[in-house]
């Protein structure tokens, strides 16, 4: 069934925005799921992850209902921040995967040194002890350190995932600051052409 007017960049804009919904009620479950089989005790991490899915889940409502009720003034401030965010996103995104294992290897220790409840969490997780060095005089909640056997250092546990990690997260920044171009351009299409709008 051919539409046209606005039909086509409101149900573009609909799907994109309940895979925003879906994407920022997933965020909140991861971190309610780590909570509760004590994978993450640092409230800051949960804090954050929980900020950006409430963030992200607040941006999708604002599209959805400036899509179904064509509301232009909330369109005009959902693209405005969908901008700012495409901005930030793909920004992180393309360091992401820019980083050298050098420059991985210098963020993953500042990391290790700012939150302290979050190196407890990888000690015990990744049963390893110290990033670089362990003295015997520091906490460490990981099982190596209970039994006889000698426990190893984090920094090369954590740097063979890091790559991989920062490949992910930057492959997806990228595919979502491009589902944001493709909303954006929704916004701004009066109408829809005949030639490529198929569905309403």
């Amino acid at each position: 069934m051919v539409c046209g007017g606005f039909a086509c960049s409101k149900n573009c804009l609909c799907a994109l925005n309940l895979l925003y919904t879906l994407v920022s009620l997933l965020l909140i479950g991861i971190a309610a799921w780590g909570i509760g089989f004590g994978l993450i005790s640092s409230l800051r991490v949960v804090g954050v992850v929980i900020a950006v899915g409430i963030f992200l889940f607040l941006i999708a409502l604002v599209g959805l209902i400036g899509a179904v009720k064509h509301h232009q003034v909330l369109l005009f401030f959902y693209m405005i921040i969908l901008l700012l965010v495409f901005i930030v996103q793909f920004s992180v995104s393309c360091a992401c995967l820019a980083l050298n294992q050098e420059q991985q290897s210098q963020l993953l220790e500042v990391g290790w040194n700012n939150t302290a409840s979050a190196r407890n969490d990888i000690q015990r997780n990744l049963n390893c002890c110290g990033f670089r060095s362990f003295n015997p005089n520091d906490t460490c909640l990981a099982s190596c350190l209970q039994s006889s056997h000698k426990c190893s250092l984090c920094a090369p546990i954590i740097g063979e995932y890091a790559g991989e990690v920062l490949r992910f997260v930057g492959g997806i920044g990228l595919f979502f600051s491009f589902t944001e171009v493709c909303a954006k351009s929704s916004v701004f299409s009066p109408s829809c052409h005949r030639e490529s709008c198929f569905v309403c």
